[in-house]
């Protein structure tokens, strides 16, 4: 049994959206969907809803088969060295939650994943998460399904955003994709679209991709499935 690979592009605005293009390009060459960790916030006043070129194409994406999750509401308010959802209490949480939400669905990006920023999640986010709809939690080292309460565990590794960027690290993020692929487990990568200018950060995504792709890993995204209805069919006496 093979397994999955799932890649991620985060701080996706509109100085950052021409590399992640040319990067999206990159992997529908390889048949490979995206999910792009979507925020109305980011640093240096930076507001998703003043962004027309860049919601347009999220939505076009969408429509191809990429997926949007919420990453966050306002980056500029986060404590420096620590996630904006790290440690929020459940009452907090629920207003960013709602704030986020009211806006993505006014730009027709609403959605029912969430993968908070620096994958770190406090349990007042996750008791506010299903309240707000949500389904899927991916988070550093698995994947919570909010509707059943259950957990795949599979860790994220990136570039950038709470990961490191320096070369060695790249060469630590193929390396470790490869592992996963060849134990048949689910293969999480993310980038920070900010790196995706860099040569060594962008070819280190690419040959991560490659190698799972070599090990027969299927390309998916986050995603939530509901059960599929049972019918049990009977012969007409």
């Amino acid at each position: 049994m093979a397994g999955e690979l799932i890649v991620s592009i985060s701080g996706i605005k509109d100085r950052t959206l021409a590399d992640v293009t040319v990067f999206r390009d990159e992997l529908a060459a390889r048949d490979v969907p995206a999910s792009f960790l979507v925020a109305p916030r980011l640093k240096g006043g930076y507001r998703l809803e003043r962004d027309a070129a860049t919601v347009d194409w999220l939505n076009h994406r969408r429509t191809e088969g990429d997926a949007v999750v919420l990453h966050g509401y306002d980056e500029a308010a986060t404590k420096k060295r620590r996630g904006e959802f790290a440690t929020l209490q459940a009452h907090e949480a629920n207003l960013r939650l709602m704030g986020a939400d009211r806006i993505l669905e006014h730009l027709g990006l609403r959605t029912r994943l969430f993968a908070a920023p620096g994958w770190t999640v406090s349990q007042g986010t996750i008791t506010a998460l299903p309240r707000n709809g949500f389904r899927l939690l991916a988070e550093l080292s698995g994947m919570t399904d909010l509707v059943r309460g259950t957990t795949s565990r599979a860790r994220v590794v990136g570039i950038g955003e709470g990961f490191l960027t320096e070369s060695w690290w790249c060469r630590t993020l193929v390396l470790s994709a490869e592992r996963t692929a060849r134990r048949e487990g689910t293969v999480r990568i993310a980038v920070s679209a900010g790196q995706l200018r860099r040569s060594g950060p962008r070819q280190a995504m690419l040959d991560a991709v490659d190698l799972a792709l070599l090990h027969r890993c299927a390309p998916a995204t986050y995603r939530w499935e509901p059960k599929p209805v049972r019918t049990d069919v009977t012969d007409a006496a």
